[in-house]
């Protein structure tokens, strides 16, 4: 029976519908009339009804304060039927110099602290508006906003305020709203106006020069501002991170003791707060050397924290940062209004909004004085004919019986409308004097002179633009100060690991991409019963991606299918319980839709002899210098670049010898000679196809071989040294030739003692010595790997694994077996193997992960902190961006 025979279904689909829209309009309404402000005026609809309720009751700058409940219950009564308690938020924060960079509200009263004392009950203060804030209103009376119904239609409110000030950019804003969220960051009004001068006279002016003007954040409470990524990133896409840290001091007092003095606080911070968690830090000793902390703050913040004799000020001071709202991150998000629809706005956006709604109030105020003066004009355009032929009018007026006899008289015989017949006849005896006509003469001169320039301001935007400007320099001038925040220079990682123990980590990443990290102890407790790295006790041990050691002070390259890497350290991640899952990894590196994590490679430092070497479905590959990945963008950089419908399969970091690396610099195969070798390649004896001799031979081999290893089982084995190192974003070369419908599945850096571990889709599995795979050049077909045959299915896991290692086989419907690798027979290498997993009808495997025990993953670890402790670093700065690896370049490693 279809849903719709169902009884009561059809009122249930309604019933969600209606939900549905009902939902969506309660949303728009918070969105719109609520969270977030208007891009022109920068303000939401409470802090505008405030506004215009105290400009209407006349509680204006040159007047007298009153309480602050009469205007709050004149908002309340007139235009925003909300609780009293948000109206009066509203109104004191407009008053706090602590919350606004420039206070639109003068305040007599507790209006609060930064201590986060709230303010006195509203009918204990007083407010009115000051100067500031008489500007965002100037000029409403001019018809120069669109106006709207109150929400009882009985009056009318300003949709939108004239704005003479900038206040969106000068002071800033947060809301949030249903789905979205805005916080915009105050500004300098001397920068702010320079920038709109730039603009407004260079409106293609790009979005980099306007940092030349306005410099960062400016911020109510001063501070530090640590770097400029973060604001070169809010300024040029609308959203970013700042690092924002307190202004301290470390002095010496009269008894020699050291001690650490801070003057400012960073934005929004509850200072009484700060001082509780800094003695709380003290109490339970995880800050170490503090003996006493005093706030002898008045009106302005100073906070001593004192000292012992023998405590290292910088090192307090930077646990302090680290613990404690000293050091705070301010995320900007530009988004507002445009047209009643939300939008992230960059700063040039904002800029060049204000500019057009402060034109636009330019041209309705002057179309507002234009017709008052034509209005006038022509009145007194019939008061001068009047007095032209005063006998006459006097002559008509006597003889006529009513005014409106009167009126028409006069307009018949002079040609006259009722309004310019009205005004004569209004006119009194008085005005006829000599002075009174001199007057009026003078007027209509000025009154013609007027409207001229009105029009011609009305016809020529220079002209708007350069009395919006005149007016802007006049509010610059008066109210205009220093900047309180000053951008300092980026806080090094080192600062932050300085305060980090250095100590080895066990990372996993899941199939689902939740990355952590655990101490290598954590597995060694573990390892009884010969149950590998993961052993027993951990929740989602089957579901493993991905497993490596690296220490906290390491660097971490993630990269992703479209071929781009990001960067994070290893101390950032979560450190995880033995029963957790950890975070998913694009809460640290900001992965684009469609985008996934490839492969991890663990860096404890750039430099050496080392290269990153790409390998991609379509057989592509490529070597980089580990050095071109040493300054990569937070958003992440291009590393290869990939044809239309390949992706990045695997990368492998592999270490060379000063020779070895020299000789790949020399390498003089290139794309036309590996496909030259790829036609020409013979298989060698015995490999012909459908050979399965066992040869279990093994070869002794060199430390320095590639593998490549398709789905369709064939494998080319080749140096790493055969190919020369590329620049980051370049295509490569061909790695391995491929038939029709085959793909690489696998990059495999073969190292000694180590077999070929291959797992195929039917469930079969096998093990090779890597001796076996004949030496090929890069770029040919390479040899067979494994017998694909329809018994046994295509190969979906190739890997390079020791006896010791634990096999996860995990299947399409969900199976999961462990098992030993050893347990799998050692077999030819082109052989077909054997069962490594028994499958249920229709069933096939999917993937497998091949995880090393504790005694091969500390070898491993040994071996890369003593092989990268020879190695001079780089110095590493993830603000920026290296000059010589930016995209699209092709250096060779002994350029960059």
């Amino acid at each position: 029976m279809s849903e719709e025979m169902v009884p009561g279904s059809q009122f249930k689909s309604l019933i969600e519908k209606d939900m549905q829209d009902c939902y969506l309009r309660y949303s728009m309404s918070v969105i719109v009339a609520r969270a977030l402000p208007d891009a022109r005026d920068g303000f939401k609809p409470v802090h505008r009804r405030v506004m215009f309720s105290m400009h209407k009751l006349g509680v204006v700058p040159n007047k007298g304060t009153v309480k602050s409940a009469r205007i709050v219950g004149d908002v309340i009564g007139k235009y925003h039927p909300h609780g009293d308690s948000a109206v009066y938020e509203t109104l004191a924060r407009m008053a706090q110099d602590f919350s606004l960079r420039y206070p639109l509200v003068f305040g007599q009263g507790n209006f609060g602290s930064i201590d986060g004392d709230s303010p006195a009950a509203m009918r204990y203060t007083e407010a009115k508006m000051n100067n500031l804030g008489a500007l965002m209103l100037e000029d409403l009376e001019k018809d120069t906003v669109d106006m709207g119904p109150n929400y009882d239609e009985s009056l009318e409110e300003p949709l939108v305020l004239p704005s003479a000030l900038p206040n969106m950019i000068v002071n800033g804003t947060s809301g949030i709203a249903v789905g979205m969220a805005t916080n915009m960051a105050p500004h300098n009004l001397r920068e702010v106006g320079a920038a709109i001068h730039a603009l407004a006279e260079n409106p293609d002016l790009p979005d980099e020069n306007l940092m030349d003007y306005i410099k960062g954040p400016d911020f109510p409470t001063g501070a530090v501002v640590c770097g400029r990524s973060g604001i070169r990133e809010a300024y040029l896409t609308g959203h970013g991170r700042v690092r924002v840290r307190a202004r301290t001091e470390i002095e010496t007092d009269s008894k020699g003791k050291p001690r650490i003095i801070v003057t400012e606080i960073p934005y929004m911070v509850n200072k009484a707060e700060l001082c509780k968690k800094i003695a709380d830090l003290v109490r339970e000793k995880r800050v170490d050397g503090i003996t006493d902390i005093r706030d002898e703050s008045s009106r302005d913040i100073r906070i001593v924290i004192e000292l012992r004799r023998d405590a290292v000020g910088e090192v307090v001071l930077n646990n302090l940062f680290k613990y404690t709202q000293l050091q705070t991150t301010f995320s900007i998000y530009n988004l507002a209004l445009i047209n009643n629809l939300p939008k992230v706005l960059t700063m040039k956006e904002l800029l060049q909004v204000y500019i057009d709604h402060r034109l636009d109030v330019i041209t309705r105020s002057t179309q507002f004085d234009l017709k008052k003066a034509e209005a006038r004009l022509h009145i007194i355009e019939g008061l001068r004919i009047a007095t032209q032929n005063i006998d006459e009018v006097v002559q008509i007026i006597k003889q006529s019986k009513t005014t409106e006899i009167a009126k028409a008289s006069l307009q018949e015989r002079f040609n006259l409308d009722e309004i310019q017949s009205q005004a004569i006849v209004d006119m009194r005896l008085g005005q006829l004097t000599g002075l009174n006509l001199e007057k009026l003469e003078a007027e209509y001169n000025e009154l013609v002179a007027t409207v001229a320039d009105l029009k011609d301001i009305l016809e020529k935007r220079e002209r708007r633009i350069a009395i919006m400007l005149e007016k802007l320099d006049a509010v610059v001038a008066k109210y205009g100060d220093e900047r309180r925040t000053t951008i300092g220079e980026a806080i090094d990682d080192s600062d932050e690991e300085d305060l980090i123990a250095e100590e080895e980590q066990v990372i996993t990443l899941s199939r689902e991409g939740y990355i952590r990290r655990l101490p290598i102890d954590t597995f060694k407790a573990q390892n009884r019963g010969g149950k590998g790295i993961i052993g027993a006790g951990l929740k989602d041990e089957d579901n493993v991606e991905q497993i490596f050691t690296a220490s906290t002070h390491s660097y971490l390259l993630v990269f992703t299918n479209k071929g781009r890497a990001y960067w994070t350290k290893v101390y950032r991640l979560p450190e995880g319980t033995r029963n957790g899952k950890g975070r998913p990894i694009v809460n640290f590196v900001g992965l684009t839709d469609g985008e996934t994590v490839q492969a991890i490679v663990p860096v404890r430092k750039f430099g050496g002899f080392f290269c990153l070497v790409f390998v991609t479905k379509k057989g592509i590959i490529n070597k980089m210098d580990l050095k071109l990945f040493s300054r990569p963008r937070k958003a992440g950089v291009n590393a290869i670049s990939l044809d239309e419908g390949d992706e990045l399969v695997k990368v492998q970091l592999v270490g060379m010898t000063e020779e070895e690396y020299k000789a790949s610099l020399n390498a003089g195969d290139v794309e036309d000679a590996a496909d030259q070798s790829a036609e020409t390649a013979e298989p060698a004896e015995g490999e012909a196809e459908g050979d399965d001799a066992e040869n279990l031979e093994a070869r002794p081999i060199p430390n320095d071989l590639l593998m490549i290893a398709t789905r369709n089982g064939q494998a080319v084995t080749f140096p790493i040294t055969c190919f020369r190192p590329m620049g980051r974003g370049t295509h490569g070369v061909r790695g391995i030739k491929l038939s029709e419908g085959d793909e690489v599945i696998s990059l495999l850096w073969l190292k000694a003692g180590n077999k070929v571990l291959t797992i195929t889709e039917k469930g079969y599995g096998k093990r090779s010595e890597p001796g076996t795979y004949r030496v090929t050049k890069r770029g040919s077909k390479g040899v067979k790997n494994l017998n694909v045959t329809d018994k046994i299915g295509s190969a979906v896991f190739v890997d390079s694994v020791a006896d010791d290692y634990d096999l996860i086989i995990t299947t399409k419907e969900g199976q999961v077996i462990r098992i030993k690798a050893a347990d799998i027979r050692l077999t030819g290498r082109n052989a077909q193997g054997v069962k490594a997993i028994s499958l249920r009808e229709g069933d096939v495997v999917q993937d497998a992960t091949a995880l090393p025990s504790v005694e091969d993953i500390e070898h491993d670890s040994a071996e890369a902190k003593e092989t990268f402790d020879k190695v001079e670093g780089v110095e590493v700065d993830d603000d920026s961006v290296d000059a010589s690896a930016s995209e699209g370049e092709n250096p060779t490693p002994e350029g960059v």
